[in-house]
C-alpha cells in the first residue's frame, strides 16, 4: 500500500503491488505518440517518396523494437512505388532467437499484394551485428519471395543501434 510519505507513482496490481515509475509511465506515451507520428508519415499513399529514406524506417524500427526483451521478426511491406502497406510482426521468440518461416512470409505477402519488402529483427542483446544465421535467413527469404515477384530491399536489425544488411552490401 502506498504510504503518504511515497513519491507519487503509478501502481498495478498483480500478485501484489508494483510501483512504475510515473516518468517512465510518460515516457512511454510520448514513444507510443511518436511511433503514430512515424507510422502515419510512412503510410502516406499521396507521399511518393513515403519510404525512399531508409532512415525513416530505421528510426521507426528503434522506438518499436529497441526495448523488448524479447526476439521479433516483421516485415514493412510495400507496393511497387515503395509506399508502405502494412508492418507486420510475423514471428515472436525469446530472448535469443526467433523462428521464422518462409512459407508463412511468402503467404503474408501474397495476402497484401506486396512488391517489395523491408524485413527486420531485433536483438534483445542490444548487438545490432548481423549473425551468420541472419544472413542465411535474409538470403532464404529472397529466394522465396523473388519467386513471387516480391524483391527484399533490406534486411534491418535493431539493437542499440540499427543496422541495414544493405548498406553494408549484404543484399
Amino acid at each position: 500500500m502506498p504510504t503518504a510519505t511515497t513519491t507519487p507513482a503509478l501502481h498495478l496490481v498483480a500478485r501484489g503491488t508494483i510501483p512504475i515509475d510515473r516518468a517512465r509511465a510518460d515516457e512511454d506515451v510520448l514513444i507510443r505518440q511518436a511511433m503514430a507520428i512515424l507510422e502515419r508519415r510512412m503510410r502516406r499513399v499521396q507521399d511518393p517518396q513515403a519510404l525512399t529514406s531508409p532512415a525513416l524506417a530505421q528510426r521507426y524500427l528503434q522506438l518499436r523494437l529497441g526495448t523488448l526483451e524479447h526476439e521479433v521478426f516483421g516485415v514493412i511491406w510495400l507496393d511497387h512505388r515503395h509506399r508502405v502497406l502494412a508492418i507486420e510482426e510475423l514471428f515472436r521468440g525469446t530472448i535469443d532467437g526467433a523462428t521464422v518461416h518462409p512459407r508463412e512470409v511468402v503467404k503474408q505477402a501474397l495476402t497484401v499484394n506486396a512488391g517489395a519488402c523491408l524485413i527486420f529483427h531485433n536483438h534483445p542483446s542490444g548487438i545490432s551485428e548481423p549473425s551468420p544465421s541472419d544472413r542465411t535467413l535474409t538470403q532464404r527469404l529472397q529466394d522465396a519471395l523473388s519467386l513471387i515477384d516480391v524483391r527484399v530491399l533490406d534486411h534491418l536489425i535493431v539493437g542499440e543501434t540499427c543496422t541495414s544488411l544493405a548498406e553494408r552490401g549484404m543484399l
